[in-house]
């Protein structure tokens, strides 16, 4: 006899009708490390390491995105990373748009290294983005 599982929220498994083996799935759902759908997203900007992350969990578990200065004015946007555990949720696209916000806010020009970045620039053309962006 199979156990059917429901999702009620990230963060929690219910089994339903009881398993005879009940450890084992909460042992499963806790090596999901999912994010708990009541958890917000908080992205930091560390400027001294010239990126931008998002705690995952409050663990160690980090989404980053990492840019660097090229000129006075001008940034690469290099790389996005988003722990495999963590992916396929919306994650980088907050680290996308706090980092082209922060583009804009100082009036920088950007390169666009990173392919996510490029996507959502793709999906989100905002003349204020656009106006910043090198090419």
């Amino acid at each position: 006899e199979t156990a059917r599982i429901k999702t009620m929220r990230p963060s929690s498994l219910v089994t339903s009708p009881p398993d005879s083996r009940p450890a084992v799935v909460m042992a499963q759902a806790a090596q999901m490390n999912v994010l708990d759908i009541n958890t917000p997203l908080r992205v930091e900007h560390d400027k001294k390491r010239r990126q931008f992350n998002i705690r995952l969990n409050g663990s160690h578990d980090r989404a980053v995105l990492l840019y660097e200065y090229v000129g006075k004015k001008t940034v690469d946007l290099q790389h996005t990373e988003v722990p495999e555990a963590y992916r396929g949720r919306e994650i980088a696209k907050h680290l996308a748009k706090a980092a082209m916000d922060f583009v804009v806010e100082e009036d920088l020009k950007a390169h666009l290294t990173c392919w996510y970045i490029q996507k959502y620039v793709k999906e989100n053309p905002h003349p204020h983005y656009l106006e910043h962006i090198l090419h």
